[in-house]
């Protein structure tokens, strides 16, 4: 079963979450709901879920903030940041401290329960719109912030183009045979490409790649 905690102060948005969590599947099981983020800070400690599914803007703390608190106690804990927005400063900052997803509320059931059971993996989770963004600035040469980001990270320019490609599409959730797929390369050719990465950046797992991928998009 694979344990999550909801955080949420919006009671209409969180049962009806609740309820398609618990009602779609049995793999899956909500242990409890915090109102904000202190609750969730706490309830965490508790309850010892393996992904919280944290939303962004609540009163007494704030989901960035709870993130924070909540990734510095237990790094084992992996967390999805739910918005409103696909442009939220909050969430890029929860990004920064910790949070692995950064998914829209409109998502539906069946996408969020195919979101957790691949976070579950190992998958990291983007919406299709925000990921789209991220590969859009960091290949855009006519992007504002195209120049500055070659000038800060050095590091990203160490890979040649396929594995920037690759690169981009795992800091969006693509698992390997779904690269194979988009770029017509054999698996072997994937993973070969990724180890490459993995050496180049000095990161050991696709979560490291997902924090560079937002430093680089967000800087």
């Amino acid at each position: 079963m694979i344990r999550i905690l909801l955080v949420d102060d919006q009671p209409l948005f969180v049962e009806s979450l609740k309820n398609s969590l618990e009602t779609y599947v049995n793999d899956i099981v909500v242990v409890g709901i915090a109102r904000n983020g202190e609750e969730a800070v706490r309830m965490a400690a508790e309850l010892s879920p393996e992904i919280i599914l944290m939303d962004v803007h609540m009163p007494i703390m704030n989901g960035v903030q709870a993130t924070e608190r909540i990734r510095a106690a237990s790094e084992g804990i992996k967390i999805i940041m739910l918005s409103t927005y696909d442009e939220d400063e909050y969430v890029r900052e929860a990004l920064g401290h910790g949070a692995v997803g950064y998914l829209l509320k409109d998502i539906s059931p069946t996408e969020l329960i195919a979101a957790i059971r691949a976070l579950k993996s190992g998958i990291v989770q983007m919406s299709p719109q925000i990921a789209s963004k991220l590969i859009k600035q960091m290949y855009d040469q006519t992007s504002p912030k195209y120049e500055e980001s070659r000038r800060q990270f050095e590091w990203f320019e160490t890979l040649t183009g396929r594995e920037k490609e690759i690169f981009g599409l795992i800091a969006t959730g693509y698992d390997n045979r779904q690269i194979s797929d988009r770029l017509s390369l054999a698996e072997q050719t994937v993973r070969n490409n990724i180890s490459t990465i993995y050496s180049k950046l000095g990161v050991k797992d696709r979560f490291e790649i997902i924090q560079l991928a937002n430093k680089l998009q967000y800087h």
